[in-house]
């Protein structure tokens, strides 16, 4: 768009479409009355050898602070370059965004140049300026919004993807690091003091986190229960091992609820950003995955390539046990468990077993991990009480009758949390046509401890059942003695661990001794487990154990075999 004046004739001769549009029909004065007509600051500017001047301006122009006289104007001071480029270009139009002003008073400004396209354009456009800032500010403020985390006001989940992506580069990745702080039992105090209390408490936690850090770490909420953190490493990778250290003692002191004290321990996890070579994002996603092992462990988890190959293996294992579950690909086998002081062999011990679609035959100690976790051991659990009541009913019309034998079978304390087990076993029971007393539910010692009150309840149903309970691995967790003189308990199971290599250690001795002696002050009676020496069994026996289980007697069998066995324990 030009602005040089056309004579009289000239635009009198001159087609409709052909006029000089807008302010270049008009002369220097005539243009400034033109551009008092537009809403927005507009300004004509000259270039003139290396300076410029301005031919005219608009009142909003005066008002937006933009100055009257070119060399004391901002926009000349700031946009100069840009504008002498332009001008010096073939370009007839350039919109670029410009912001004005200090942090306080800043104002954003849509800009545009525009001058005519033949050479009567010369050095000379317009510049007009559409006022952006209401807008921008409104898009600014919902955005912090949607990145605040409402309660803390740290960054929240997107807020802290968005800082990690913007500070961590493939250039500075090993000068930096994402730690993750999961809290422990908050579900607790939400379910017991309510929400408000919660509250109140991720406050507090907020408040210790950010004054346990250094002033370049960045802090953030990224749900519920679980803080991020983005580490600045000064001195290396043990600067974040140190700043693991000082949360832990800033939330060592109990927090202070109405009139309750509440001790708050948390779950660490960090991924170093010299083990990250993909996205930045990444980090986070790794840094909750050390966190998992950090709620296992009880220490502070810096996540390595070599733990999520692990995860992805189990993952896959996961998909594997469900479809293995749905199509009947397992099998349970049978050891047997014998009185040591006659010999006779009492019940047997239902155990999983697996073997995989490729062949591989996998171990319970790594398939009912997986099921605990994905929650598999609710459907596992079911197949393997309904097949072992099952084996007994095949077993009882093979021998014609009762074949005078238990089974018994492993309750996970997972199944017992989320399961309705008194239902599930009278079910498989009453399916099969078998008696309670034919079965002996072995729960452990964490599956007690994890919620007393409803396990005790669920123990007297399964008594009224007439099952057996027995306490498996006894004297390797809590051994709360409290729960044995509550709960409904009827047989205590030695550990293969103090049963293993006892008659060389003194210590053992004395603690299977400790343990025979507990259950017979209780009236229950016990089973030892790993035993696979004469010697070892005639020393139990001698000292009061009940059962025996062990290589001594058989490894597990298949159902067919078991029942052999049977037959030829007890003869013709």
């Amino acid at each position: 768009m030009g602005f040089t004046r056309a004579k009289p004739d000239e635009a009198k001769a001159a087609p409709r479409d052909a006029q000089v549009p807008a302010a270049a029909a008009f002369g220097p004065g005539n243009a400034a009355m033109f551009l008092d007509l537009l809403p927005v600051p507009a300004a004509v500017v000259e270039m003139r050898g290396r300076g410029f001047e301005f031919e005219a301006v608009n009142r909003p122009f005066r008002l937006a602070g933009l100055g009257t006289v070119a060399s004391e104007s901002p926009l000349i001071r700031l946009l100069g370059m840009r504008l002498r480029r332009f001008l010096e270009s073939n370009e007839t139009h350039e919109e670029i965004a410009w912001q004005f002003g200090d942090e306080v008073d800043c104002r954003y400004f849509r800009v545009m140049f525009a001058r005519r396209a033949d050479k009567r354009g010369g050095m000379r456009c317009m510049v007009t300026l559409v006022d952006q800032t209401a807008e921008l500010r409104t898009e600014h403020s919902l955005r912090r919004e949607m990145m605040t985390d409402s309660l803390t006001g740290l960054p929240n989940r997107a807020g802290f993807s968005d800082e990690v992506e913007a500070v961590i580069g493939p250039d500075n990745r090993e000068q930096h690091a994402v730690m993750v702080v999961n809290l422990d039992r908050f579900s607790r105090v939400n379910a017991c003091m309510g929400g408000l209390a919660g509250d109140e408490l991720l406050i507090s936690v907020a408040r210790r986190l950010k004054g346990a850090l250094r002033g370049r770490d960045v802090l953030s909420r990224l749900n519920g229960d679980e803080f991020g953190v983005l580490l600045t490493l000064d001195e290396g990778p043990t600067d974040a091992l140190h700043v693991a250290k000082r949360i832990h003692a800033a939330l060592a002191n109990p927090f202070r609820l109405s009139d309750f004290e509440i001790r708050v321990d948390c779950a660490i996890g960090i991924a170093m950003g010299a083990d990250n070579d993909g996205d930045p994002e990444d980090l986070v996603r790794n840094a909750q995955f050390a966190v998992k092992r950090s709620k296992q462990t009880g220490r502070t988890e810096v996540y390595h390539t070599r733990a999520f190959d692990i995860a992805r293996e189990q993952f896959g294992m996961e998909t594997e046990l469900r479809r293995a579950i749905e199509t009947g690909a397992l099998t349970l086998s049978f050891q047997p468990i014998c009185d040591l002081a006659s010999g006779k062999t009492t019940s047997f011990e239902a155990l999983a077993r697996w073997t995989n679609e490729e062949g591989h035959k996998l171990s319970p100690n790594d398939f009912i991990p997986v099921a605990e976790e994905s929650g598999l051991i609710v459907p596992l659990g079911r197949w393997a009480m309904d097949e072992a009541a099952r084996t007994l009913a095949e077993w009882d019309a093979a021998a014609g009758g009762d074949c005078g034998i238990k089974v018994a079978v492993n309750l996970s304390a997972i199944q017992l949390q989320r399961d309705q087990i008194p239902t599930m076993v009278k079910s498989a029971l009453d399916r099969h046509g078998i008696g309670g007393d034919r079965l002996t539910l072995e729960l452990t010692e964490s599956a007690i401890v994890t919620d007393p009150d409803r396990i005790a309840q669920t123990m007297k149903a399964l008594k009224d059942l007439g099952t057996t309970l027995a306490m498996d691995d006894f004297g390797t967790g809590y051994s709360n003695l409290a729960y044995l003189q509550k709960l409904p308990i009827d047989l205590l199971k030695i550990d293969r661990s103090f049963v293993s290599g006892m008659l060389a250690d003194r210590d053992k001795i004395a603690i299977v001794r400790a343990v025979l002696s507990l259950a017979q002050a209780l009236g229950m009676q016990t089973t030892a487990e790993g035993i696979e020496t004469n010697e070892l069994a005639q020393t139990l026996a001698a000292l009061g154990c009940t059962y025996g289980q062990g290589f001594l007697y058989a490894r597990p069998l298949e159902k067919d075999d078991a029942f052999a066995y049977l037959k030829a324990r007890k003869g013709p």
